[in-house]
């Protein structure tokens, strides 16, 4: 039986080759066959040195085929092959939800954080530059009480910063997105400060011709937004 490898969450340009059948209410600024959410791209090396936010851990619904979703902060990838990332997992396999954290730095996989998550978690996470090719990931668990932190290399561009909603990759292949119904994404940080997000930097995921995921527009302080499953778009957070 072929061993089954997990290859991480690789990132793909943000394109709109599908054909979408359903046009959203409000046109997003960008499309991806697997990523959605927000995504800043300040175009000079070294802009991105300080991301952080806040999600909580969404319930994935049963599915009749195995489905994936990831939630996460990251640096770089947005049009580029570099990025430095950590997040959570929430999947439904072979008939049951699996839940986890994880960071992870392209090209290398996913390397699991071995603490507890649960839906309805209230997580923070963290990537900062210490200085030369150093940075420093945290993510924390607010509901269950522990902190992961890594010192680590990571030689990327750092141009671009995320906060996503993604079909992970398996096997060198994009999954299918699992129903995790809405997501919220809240105090967004760049560098320390508002990141005021706009309509322009979100993005809708499309899978076979299909919108299965879409950020809200961002709240009056420009620093949260939800993520919902399908094509509806949600409110923006209060």
């Amino acid at each position: 039986m072929k061993r089954i490898v997990w290859k991480g969450s690789a990132p793909v340009k943000p394109s709109s080759r599908e054909k979408v059948r359903t046009k959203p209410a409000i046109p997003p600024g960008w499309a991806s066959g697997n990523w959605s959410g927000y995504a800043l791209n300040k175009s000079k090396r070294g802009s991105c040195r300080d991301i952080s936010g806040y999600w909580i851990v969404p319930l994935v619904k049963p599915s009749r085929t195995n489905t994936y979703s990831s939630a996460w902060i990251g640096i770089d990838g947005f049009g580029n092959s570099s990025l430095i990332q950590t997040g959570t997992e929430h999947d439904y396999v072979n008939g049951k939800t699996l839940y986890y954290a994880w960071w992870e730095i392209l090209p290398a996989p996913e390397t699991r954080i071995r603490f507890r998550v649960s839906p309805f978690d209230l997580m923070y996470a963290r990537i900062t530059k210490l200085g030369s090719n150093k940075w420093r990931i945290l993510l924390a668990n607010k509901t269950h009480g522990w902190v992961f932190k890594k010192v680590t290399t990571y030689n990327g561009p750092a141009t671009t910063a995320e906060w996503i909603m993604e079909a992970p990759s398996l096997n060198g292949r994009t999954t299918r997105l699992a129903n995790y119904k809405t997501i919220l994404f809240k105090k967004c940080r760049l560098n320390r400060k508002n990141p005021l997000l706009q309509s322009s930097d979100r993005g809708i995921m499309i899978q076979r011709g299909k919108i299965v995921s879409t950020p809200s527009l961002p709240n009056q302080r420009r620093s949260s937004f939800f993520v919902a499953y399908g094509s509806r778009m949600p409110n923006p957070p209060k």
